[in-house]
């Protein structure tokens, strides 16, 4: 029988939640802080500013790996604060219901609820951000590749946010359990990075905001998006549910075509910090 792991006590225990729009002392947010725009809102978690090595060099890499190199410095100059879970299907809900959202994602047949919304475009998770960023007043959008990266690894230099094993029951892949789930499984299921984010490693691809090129030459050094290359295809993160450990890595990167959708594509939301 298929169980669910989750870390949610671990992570209330570690983090401060604050359900408001408001810093709790009314100055800047603090790195780790929980909060919400709004009821319907994800939670997002404040990411501290700082710089890392993405992508991989790893010696006698394959094919699949070499879309990874060259590793380089990144630095993020700016805080920001990104979903603590992939948005999910109750809340692309709420904006459908709002009249934000104009498309019913399948689920599938899986079931929606706390599942992570999946079956829609890159374009269509433009409809969300802007829907929320109306009705917060705070600028959403999705993280850039080095974003998310940054992110996932929080602070790690492993394959993993973890470590260098896959090990098992760490995330939801095909080869990341003895058993396979063959499907979605509702978004903390599993623990959580040492940033306390949430299925960063499989569950959904997420999409990013980059254009695909296939490998790092050229790429920013600051953080920002990678728009010009092949824009029809964008950037996918984290892995799915359908794919082995080795795409799950905190390095993998994917592509998708923009236009089209997949039952293993959700998306994470970033609300960049004043």
């Amino acid at each position: 029988m298929m169980t669910f792991r989750t870390g949610h006590t671990a992570a209330a225990a570690a983090v401060l939640i604050i359900l408001s729009a408001a810093p709790a002392c009314g100055g800047e947010r603090q790195s780790g802080e929980v909060f919400r725009d709004c009821r319907q809102c994800p939670e997002i978690v404040v990411i501290p500013a700082g710089s890392f090595v993405m992508g991989s060099d790893e010696p006698g890499a394959r094919g699949q790996f070499r879309k990874e190199m060259p590793a380089r410095r990144v630095t993020i100059e700016r805080p920001f604060a990104i979903g603590k879970f992939e948005v999910t299907f109750d809340e692309w809900r709420a904006c459908r219901d709002d009249g934000g959202c104009t498309v019913k994602p399948d689920d599938h047949k899986w079931g929606r609820g706390r599942r992570p919304v999946v079956n829609i475009t890159f374009a269509n998770t433009g409809e969300y951000l802007r829907w929320i960023t109306n009705k917060t007043g705070h600028s959403y959008r999705l993280p850039t590749e080095a974003e998310w990266e940054y992110a996932a690894r929080a602070g790690t230099a492993t394959a993993y946010s973890w470590g260098d094993e896959v090990g098992m029951d760490n995330a939801n892949c095909r080869t990341c359990a003895p058993e396979i789930s063959h499907q979605t499984f509702p978004v903390g299921s599993y623990k959580p990075n040492p940033f306390g984010l949430y299925d960063v490693h499989g569950n959904v691809w997420e999409w990013v905001e980059d254009c695909w090129n296939p490998n790092h030459k050229g790429a920013p050094v600051d953080g920002s998006a990678r728009l010009s290359g092949k824009c029809r295809y964008r950037v996918t993160r984290s892995g799915s549910w359908y794919y082995v450990s080795t795409n799950v890595r905190s390095a993998y990167r994917a592509k998708y075509i923009a236009k089209a959708y997949s039952y293993g594509i959700g998306f994470r939301l970033l609300r960049e910090l004043p």
